[in-house]
């Protein structure tokens, strides 16, 4: 009989050690190796996979892979963000911060697959709790199985007398397999249950949705080779603090990672945001001094959103920088640039920002609009509602040109706007069709008399 043995593992990275070590040499992190015992292979490690047939080499032309082999999952954002639906035998992996949402949005995806069994597995609660949560969605589905269980072999066993359509794991933390004597949640137990779905998952042909818990650095728990072994990984963002959640892709073997789906936490549950341009631009009963509307884009989808600045006179000696939702070193780069080019004494004034609607955005074309409302705040003097900007600032004063400059047009036409201020360097652009006025300028100095002059 094969002996156990002990190893450390470290709990951020997943390195192994024989012995235990202060300071992990991989990730650097201080006192994550913790003890395991590796227990011999239990017989059951292949009792679902014993019977299978050894597969053999094929032809890559003599495979059919057909396009409506996809599952819709009725979810149109998230279908999105698969690439159109969920391909057989894939694993989709879910994480975000607690109270996010992650629960609900996998519980909505349970129900609205009425025309195929769904096992939706639970290792954090009970039938009770995963009932009232359907009730208060408002929605049921008859062929929607409520399991709760920790144990992998007992959720195997299961799933092969149902033989359902769908499996969802709440979470892929709480499931731990008695081929490990290590407890759930561990770096081993972690990677050796995601890899024992994903075996399943790929004879199978059954889809599995799994959720993760993310570490307080925002990265999924467990080991990265999680990520490496699944299909799909997805990042639902948001803030407590607003109703809107992001679901953004990471890694997608089946689709693009260049989309985001945007859903609004209300009382039913989970809504879909179909224009998120209307979610981001307040309305205002009259013209407001520092307030900007960017077009912008987040992967390929674009969108209009609202920059708010303020700009007073420093009360106490040194000025204050303040960024919401834009990254404050940039921040701090535009006014040097306006300061230093344009000629505005902002050094000595408070300047904070921030993007209405409570989320982060890092794409340059909205410098324009951030440069427009200091300036506005500054002079206190509104800019006019039917006007936005999509242009990126260069150190020395110049406005460059940014991507999918088109889509960003169509999409401020198509929201009401009358004019656009944008790079004079874009070239060939296409406004068949398109109702607005464009204006295009060169510098900031351009930008200030065309604006306040």
């Amino acid at each position: 009989m094969a002996k156990t043995k002990t190893i450390f593992v470290c709990q951020n990275c997943g390195v192994e050690s024989a012995k235990w070590i202060g300071r992990c040499p991989s990730c650097k992190e201080w006192n994550t190796y913790h003890e395991e015992i590796i227990a011999p292979a239990s017989p059951r490690e292949s009792v679902f996979f014993m019977n299978q047939e050894k597969r053999k080499p094929e032809l890559l032309d003599s495979i059919k892979a057909l396009e409506k082999d996809r599952q819709k999952t009725n979810i149109s954002e998230l279908d999105r963000i698969l690439g159109g639906g969920m391909v057989s035998g894939t694993l989709i992996l879910l994480g975000g911060e607690p109270g996010v949402g992650k629960s609900t949005l996998a519980l909505q995806l349970a129900l609205a697959l009425k025309h195929i069994k769904i096992l939706y597995v639970s290792g954090e609660e009970s039938e009770e709790q995963i009932s009232l949560r359907a009730q208060r969605l408002k929605n049921s589905n008859p062929l929607c199985y409520i399991l709760c269980e920790t144990d992998l072999e007992s959720i195997l066993t299961h799933s092969e007398n149902l033989k359902p359509g769908l499996i969802i794991i709440d979470s892929i933390q709480t499931i731990s397999t008695g081929m490990l004597e290590s407890s759930a949640g561990s770096v081993t137990q972690v990677r050796e249950c995601a890899a024992q779905l994903l075996k399943y998952s790929k004879i199978t042909g059954i889809p599995v949705f799994l959720i993760g818990h993310i570490t307080k650095d925002g990265t999924l728990a467990g080991p990265k080779v999680l990520e490496h072994i699944v299909d799909v990984v997805l990042y639902f963002e948001g803030d407590n603090n607003y109703v809107y959640r992001i679901l953004r892709p990471v890694k997608n073997r089946f689709g693009s990672i260049a989309e985001l789906g945007i859903f609004e936490m209300v009382e039913t549950g989970l809504r879909e945001v179909t224009n998120p341009s209307e979610m981001f631009i307040n309305q205002h009963d009259e013209p407001l001094s520092g307030i900007a509307i960017a077009a912008t884009v987040d992967g390929l989808r674009p969108f209009l959103i609202e920059t708010q600045a303020l700009v007073s006179s420093a009360v106490y000696g040194t000025p204050q920088r303040s960024s919401t939702g834009f990254d404050i070193r940039r921040l701090n780069m535009l006014l040097a640039v306006l300061e230093k080019r344009a000629g505005f004494r902002l050094a000595v004034k408070d300047v904070f920002l921030n993007i209405a609607g409570g989320i982060k955005v890092t794409d340059p074309g909205i410098d324009l609009a951030i440069i427009s409302a200091v300036l506005s705040s500054n002079l206190d003097i509104p800019i006019p509602r039917e006007i936005c900007f999509a242009g990126e600032t260069g150190l020395s004063g110049e406005i460059r040109p940014v991507s999918r400059i088109e889509q960003r047009i169509r999409e401020a036409s198509k929201m009401g706007f009358k004019k656009i201020y944008l790079s004079k360097f874009h070239k060939n652009v296409s406004l068949k069709g398109i109702e607005i006025e464009v204006v295009k300028i060169g510098k900031i100095e351009h930008l200030v008399k065309s604006l306040f002059s």
